[in-house]
């Protein structure tokens, strides 16, 4: 397993009281994975991908990236959130070279690969442009490829298609899904798009009501060559659709 939560609890301290969000958190991703993470809204997907960055410590259990404990945000794992967050002022090559920059690893070589990204991307010719310049789907590419630059192992997405519409969405999706795979990396995706998760995913873990423990795993073995568009119209999304919508049980 290159991400692996052992009986994880994670408890936090909010205005009004203390905040139960994770309890006896058990779950494994293997190398090059692609899995989403679906739940109740508020149950704590975002606190998850928070404690396997190094961004939050559990309460109690261990959260481990390729065998080692995580005690502090590794540069294995890359972060996309839900925003693009380009600096409006900064080109999209200062934006994507940004991490490298903080890192002090913007050297040639890192240039090198970056523009590569850039040029396999069909972004290369946008380089001298700022963000406001860019469509929303081109800008969530250069989010991407700015979380790709540092070469982590591991791609934590917290609902990075959020903001787009839907046709864009499915468009952008589709995009980062064949990145991902191209760029050989293990992604971890937290969405409440149920259709969506179908269509990425090599496996679905349904999270419950907080405080979140896995409630069901939904392994899509048999979605797992076909793009994602075309999963759409498999005649099992529909039978995996509606079986994570009752896990979720969203009228309880």
């Amino acid at each position: 397993m290159i991400v692996q939560l052992d009986n994880v609890d994670l408890t936090y301290q909010a205005p009004d009281g203390e905040i139960e969000a994770l309890r006896g958190l058990n779950l494994g991703i293997l190398d090059r994975e692609f899995v989403s993470i679906v739940g109740p809204s508020g149950c704590g997907k975002s606190t998850l991908l928070s404690v396997i960055a190094g961004l939050e410590p559990p309460s109690s259990g261990t959260a481990y990236v390729d065998n080692d404990p995580v005690t502090a945000p590794s540069p294995k794992i890359g972060y996309m959130p839900q925003k693009d967050q380009l600096f409006p002022w900064r080109t999209i090559w200062s934006n994507v070279t940004l991490g490298l920059e903080i890192q002090h690893r913007n050297t040639a070589e890192r240039q090198h690969h970056v523009r590569e990204l850039l040029k396999r991307y069909g972004l290369i010719d946008f380089i001298h442009k700022t963000p406001s310049q860019l469509s929303g789907g081109m800008r969530q590419r250069c989010a991407l490829i700015r979380t790709l630059a540092t070469d982590p192992r591991i791609l934590l997405l917290d609902e990075p298609f959020s903001a787009l519409d839907y046709q864009t969405r499915l468009s952008v999706s589709a995009d980062i899904y064949a990145i991902i795979r191209q760029e050989h990396k293990t992604a971890l995706l937290v969405t409440h798009d149920i259709s969506e998760s179908i269509s990425l995913s090599d496996r679905i873990i349904v999270l419950s009501q907080r405080p979140a423990s896995v409630k069901a795993i939904f392994n899509l073995e048999e979605l797992k060559d076909i793009p994602p568009l075309e999963r759409r119209d498999h005649p099992a999304f529909r039978t995996y659709f509606n079986s994570i919508w009752k896990e979720l049980d969203v009228h309880a």
